[in-house]
């Protein structure tokens, strides 16, 4: 399977994970400039910007460690596209990443809240 069909997989496992939990999917896929968000969720006055990060194995090291500082650098630029656009100045904010583990037998997925 290609990289971008795991990481499309992992992406809408992590959607159905967190809808089960309590969060309302209010964007998938946000562009803004030249960054993207890969789900944003809500819970009442709470949104939070998720990473989603999808690993078959452990070569390219673990889902958190592949969100380095430039890359949060990026979401938060667009995360404040977001806000800016939809004028969203009485919620709070966090940004979470989600690690989708597929493995052959099984399939975990790990929600790393206030993760930077």
């Amino acid at each position: 399977m290609s990289n971008k069909l795991v990481g499309a997989r992992g992406e809408n496992l992590a959607a159905e994970f967190l809808s089960r939990h309590g969060f309302e999917i209010v964007e998938r896929n946000f562009r803004y400039g030249h960054g993207e968000i890969d789900i944003i969720v809500r819970r009442g006055k709470l949104i939070s910007f998720c990473e989603v990060k999808t690993r078959t194995g452990d070569t390219y090291g673990t889902g958190e460690e592949a969100v380095n500082s430039e890359k949060q650098d990026q979401i938060r630029k667009v995360a404040e596209g977001y806000i800016a656009e939809r004028n969203l100045e009485d919620y709070e904010f966090r940004f979470d990443v989600v690690v989708v583990e597929i493995r052959r037998s099984e399939t975990r997925i790990r929600v790393i809240e206030n993760a930077f």
